[in-house]
């Protein structure tokens, strides 16, 4: 029979470790949920940047169809998009609506009866699309990568 001191000792290890491993659980949980939010967090700053870029190239447009050779001539510019390609065409397609609400939402209405495209609808419809037809979120896109460069002996 062991001593009593011994099966309280056990005892107090198997607790010591459950609240260790509670611990654990709880940092890689806390870990998972901080790079949640910084994902996130990335996407919001970069959403916003991008679409107050897009804003200001929309602005100076005289009709729609400006605003969006303007918008898409940013979003190109923006992702180094110089040659054309089936897959660029399509994103550049479906980004259109997205340009066209920002013109409409900046153009004066001219009847009161004219609806305005909600911009932030078409901007979120524009996401799903990219996400569910992509590999990724688009706003993984704009990821900041350094290009291999030649090294240069002078």
């Amino acid at each position: 029979m062991a001593a009593p001191s011994a099966t309280y000792l056990r005892e107090l290890q198997v607790a010591a470790e459950g609240m260790a491993g509670a611990e654990t659980a709880f940092r890689r949980e806390s870990a998972q949920r901080i790079a949640s939010l910084e994902r996130e967090r990335t996407f919001a700053f970069r959403r916003l940047n991008f679409m107050r870029g897009i804003a200001g190239a929309v602005a100076g447009a005289a009709d729609a169809e400006a605003a969006v050779a303007s918008a898409v001539g940013f979003l190109r510019a923006q992702l180094d998009w110089s040659s054309a390609s089936a897959a660029c065409d399509a994103v550049l397609a479906r980004f259109t609506p997205v340009a066209q609400a920002i013109f409409a939402a900046g153009a004066p209405a001219e009847a009161a009866a004219v609806q305005v495209p909600d911009v932030r609808q078409e901007l979120a419809s524009f996401e799903t699309w990219y996400a569910e037809t992509h590999s990724g979120p688009f706003w993984n896109l704009f990821e900041n990568y350094l290009r291999e460069t030649p090294v240069v002996d002078f």
